[in-house]
């Protein structure tokens, strides 16, 4: 029973790994695995977050076997010609 949750670009710096796994019973939301995997620090606003390779909310449900990913907004990198 468990939750695979991943981190890509600057999150996985923050994290200081690419994922981990999560026992299901202890989150039901995508919100609460944040809390599970971030050690107490809020869930930022504008963080991105997909369950099972779709884009999903924070109050979005997750289940035994979910990948939930989180990763940082996509910044427009402006290029001038």
């Amino acid at each position: 029973m468990a939750i695979t949750v991943k981190f890509f670009a600057s999150l996985r710096e923050r994290m200081e790994c690419e994922g981990v796994a999560i026992d299901a019973q202890y989150a039901r939301t995508i919100a609460e695995v944040w809390q599970q995997v971030a050690g107490g620090e809020p869930l930022p606003a504008d963080l991105l977050m997909a369950v099972n390779m779709e884009y999903a909310e924070p109050d979005s449900v997750v289940q035994d076997g979910d990948e939930v990913a989180f990763f940082p907004p996509v910044t427009g990198g402006g290029h001038d010609h």
